[in-house]
């Protein structure tokens, strides 16, 4: 992570006035911007999402902004419902390359019943069986995914269908509106979209005979609160969805709106009073969303708040390009503060989750944990820590938690012997020696994480230390030599100093380098080959490593 992550972490104030109330932590400028509307409660903060591939941790964007600005309000004293649409009644329009399974792990469509999928091109998602074989259809397993991935991470969000607020006639008013203003609708949208004509109605209706959408509505009859329509083949990039040619009616329930109608009238219908979103929404859908809200719907439109997408591993996030994690993933690697962390930096400053360089971000965190627990040097963390730290965290304890460094974690993830690891700890003094079993527990957790990390990306930790001396035979030239490189650690020398006695002793020995570091990775891993050795060695327990390299135990 940069320096740039530890920026004050405000957005930019869009008013003189706005800009004399400086906050510390962005969700806070966010709730003065609704508390300044005098809003009802319940405050309605919704985020969005259409149900179309693999649940990953870009589709948390949304959850994650407004959780901050949820729980900024609620210590305000306000009451907060935070929802969570999913887009359901959107049409199925390709096929995804990936899917996850009912525990956040991904699969590839061979695993599945990948021809529920592809028999229902056109047709929404809620009406299109789940491939697992699991839920009432693919939505609900989609939907299902990212509730458990909010309590995963500490959220509490209520999922709302958009199916079912069709079928329950919560958006009748809105689509009558829209249609008895369709003039109006179509004069606005022009402004936008190339494909608007004296034709045009913003309907979509399902087909009855083969349960696709069609945009073909030929006839509105708002007092019956019907639709006639054509089912007509749907274009999809290059591919084509051919629709079945029936003409039918539909009523307003059975059917949906488009996109850019769709959203605002969720405003409306739900009370929003905050929605963030990311920056593709930014310069189509919203300024489309604001005008329709204004002067079709005549209603005001929620505080918005724009955030930068991340990369990971210096990509874009794509499904389709296999180039994503997911939160079950994830959580193999860090705890969940540490993601909600990431979430809680300046959402106006792009910024790279590098699965390889997890060991930054970690130390990010506990840079900012320290800073709220005893302050630091750079005042600017000192006070983004003290005002969000306590939404970052389940609960702020009154004493700082005891949390390893995790590089080191990932060396002790090198070793199986969990008295070993508590040793290692205590003597490198990550752990207190008085420290009661809860705490060391507590602290261990994140050893395992680390394994997996190391694991996962193949680094410098993936070793396992051997607790025992492995059968080894040496040079009488190596073997003095190792015994020269005992002194050495015996004598307090660090990682780095360990490292150059390495290459000063074989010279002296008249040795290949290769041929003490295999040395040493043999006794050590029972491998030619390893991590840094002298930093891993200034890592261990001075007395473990001194015995090992003498050959004593």
């Amino acid at each position: 992570m940069s320096d740039e992550s530890h920026s004050p972490h405000t957005l930019a104030a869009e008013t003189d006035a706005e800009a004399d109330q400086y906050h510390d932590f962005w969700a806070d400028e966010i709730a003065d911007r609704i508390e300044a509307r005098d809003p009802q409660e319940p405050i309605i903060v919704k985020g969005g999402v259409s149900p179309s591939g693999v649940a990953h941790l870009g589709n948390v964007n949304e959850i994650m902004r407004g959780y901050f600005v949820a729980e900024a309000l609620r210590n305000r004293g306000h009451e907060v419902q935070q929802v969570f649409t999913s887009d359901d009644k959107d049409p199925l329009r390709k096929l995804p390359r990936k899917l996850a399974n009912s525990e956040g792990e991904i699969v590839g469509l061979g695993e599945v019943d990948a021809g529920a999928l592809g028999r229902n091109l056109g047709k929404p998602y809620t009406a299109i069986p789940d491939p697992f074989g699991e839920r009432e259809s693919y939505a609900g397993h989609f939907a299902a995914l990212l509730e458990a991935d909010a309590d995963r991470l500490g959220v509490d969000i209520e999922m709302r269908s958009n199916t079912q607020l069709y079928a329950d006639g919560t958006f009748e008013p809105v689509v009558s509106h829209v249609l008895e203003h369709v003039e109006t609708a179509r004069e606005v949208l022009a402004t936008y979209q190339n494909k608007v004509d004296d034709e045009y109605v913003p309907f979509n209706p399902v087909c009855s005979n083969c349960g696709k959408l069609t945009e073909t509505v030929t006839a509105i009859d708002t007092d019956a609160q019907t639709v006639e329509y054509v089912c007509t083949d749907m274009e999809v990039g290059d591919n084509t969805i051919e629709g079945c040619g029936h003409e039918g009616t539909a009523t307003f329930r059975e059917g949906k709106l488009p996109w850019r109608f769709e959203w605002p009238g969720q405003w409306q219908i739900l009370g929003v009073d905050f929605e963030p979103f990311g920056k593709d929404h930014a310069e189509g859908s919203w300024p489309s969303g604001v005008d329709i809200a204004e002067h079709v719907l005549e209603i005001e439109p929620p505080v918005p708040m724009v955030y930068e997408w991340f990369t990971l591993n210096g990509e874009a996030l794509s499904s389709s390009a296999g180039n994503i994690v997911t939160v079950t993933e994830l959580l193999e690697l860090l705890e969940p503060e540490i993601v909600r962390y990431f979430f809680a930096l300046n959402p106006k400053k792009a910024r790279d989750l590098d699965l390889s360089r997890l060991d930054q971000l970690v130390d990010d965190f506990d840079r900012f944990e320290r800073a709220y627990y005893e302050g630091i040097e750079d005042e600017s963390v000192t006070d983004f820590a003290e005002a969000a730290y306590p939404y970052v965290v389940d609960e702020a304890t009154d004493d700082r938690p005891i949390r390893l460094p995790y590089t080191f974690a990932a060396v002790l993830g090198m070793v199986d012997d969990r008295e070993l690891r508590i040793t290692l700890a205590v003597n490198e003094g990550h752990i207190p020696e008085d420290a009661d079993e809860a705490t060391t527990e507590a602290a261990l957790e994140r050893v395992e994480k680390a394994r997996n990390w190391a694991e996962r990306m193949d680094n410098a930790y993936n070793y396992r230390l051997q607790t025992e001396l492995p059968a080894v035979e040496f040079e009488p030239a190596v073997e003095a030599a190792l015994d020269e490189l005992a002194a050495v650690v015996e004598s307090g020398s660090d990682g780095e100093e360990i490292q150059a006695a390495v290459y000063d002793t074989a010279r002296e020995y008249d040795l290949e380098m290769s041929e003490l570091f295999a040395a040493g990775y043999r006794l050590f891993f029972d491998e030619t080959q390893g991590p840094r050795l002298g930093a891993f060695l200034g890592e261990l327990e001075q007395e473990f490593v001194v015995s090992r390299l003498r050959r004593e135990q």
